[in-house]
């Protein structure tokens, strides 16, 4: 069951990201006093983008090509040894840390590297900025998640699920509050929300992720938002088990545990998308020169974390 259930956490987060957008949307609609498309407009969205003809700008390599399915294979892979659904997957065993942020990074870079590769104002901007919130969100990843590891004494993301469970408590502690807060921080700056990227602008001025792609249509457009909205899932779903793991099957589910892990894990990146949705309409974009600022600050909570972590264990 085990391969079901990896296969379920595939499945699962690629129909249910377009899901997870469209919930932020229509709750932000919602907010704003506005109607809303409707939870479905991101499904809708992608069926237009794959009907219509692909774009290649004259002078791009096979950088620009790839880079979109590049970050969909990389968000695709840690979907498939992240604990979302249950604890042992096929792959547990490559589930570690390291690995996880090493292919987030991968497909940051990927992303970057075709806006640099299309020759424009815009895309050069975009990326330069990606490059910055990325050398500061992926240590601070590092930090958070690491921060977990010293009491379970391991990186590996199913034996953190599994030392949550046996000792919840730990999570409350000084080290899993202020590693909770970090992490919140750098997933919002990962993913290119607010307070950090604007996801319901255009204004050049202020773009980050939505200026490395201006010059993507098509499937490759379709395929980075789906992307886009993958990582964001999977991320979601890994604050919901690090923190909350409560219903997630264990290393060798029956079917009612893996159908009970899908629903557990619904509802947890459900509420999330819901908290998060209704936080960005009272927020409004940082400066891009505050950005780093704010990065900083979550690198500086994660370092606390640790030590606060290391302290306390060999306290005990």
């Amino acid at each position: 069951m085990s391969v079901v259930a990896g296969a379920v956490q595939i499945v699962g987060v690629m129909t249910g990201a377009p899901l997870v957008l469209g919930t932020m949307r229509q709750v932000r609609a919602r907010a704003e006093g506005r109607a809303g498309a409707g939870v479905l407009q991101p499904w809708r969205d992608l069926r237009k983008q794959l009907g219509k003809q692909s774009i290649t700008p004259t002078g791009t390599t096979v950088v620009f090509a790839a880079a979109p399915a590049v970050l969909a294979g990389t968000t695709l892979l840690i979907a498939a040894i992240a604990p979302v659904v249950a604890t042992g997957s096929p792959l547990d065993g490559a589930a570690d840390l390291f690995a996880v942020v090493g292919l987030l990074f991968l497909g940051t870079v990927a992303l970057t590297l075709a806006g640099i590769d299309t020759g424009t104002s815009f895309g050069g901007m975009g990326a330069s900025r990606e490059t910055v919130i990325a050398a500061l969100v992926e240590p601070t990843i590092l930090l958070s998640v690491f921060a977990l590891s010293i009491p379970a004494g391991s990186s590996n993301l199913g034996a953190l699920v599994a030392n949550t469970l046996d000792h919840p408590g730990r999570v409350a502690s000084l080290g899993g509050v202020l590693a909770a807060a970090a992490l919140v921080v750098v997933i919002i700056a990962e993913t290119g929300r607010l307070p950090v990227d604007n996801p319901a602008t255009h204004l050049e001025l202020t773009m980050v992720h939505e200026a490395m792609v201006l010059e993507y249509a098509g499937p490759r457009l379709a395929l980075v938002e789906w992307a886009g909205g993958m990582r964001l899932t999977v991320l979601l779903a890994l604050l919901a088990n690090l923190f909350l793991p409560w219903g997630i099957a264990d290393d060798h589910p029956s079917a009612a545990a893996v159908g009970i892990g899908v629903v557990a894990i619904a509802v947890k990146v459900a509420v999330l998308a819901i908290l998060l949705a209704s936080a960005e309409v009272f927020i409004a974009k940082l400066r891009l020169f505050r950005v780093p600022e704010l990065l900083a600050g979550s690198f500086l909570l994660a370092l606390l974390a640790v030590t606060a972590a290391n302290f306390f264990t060999t306290r005990t």
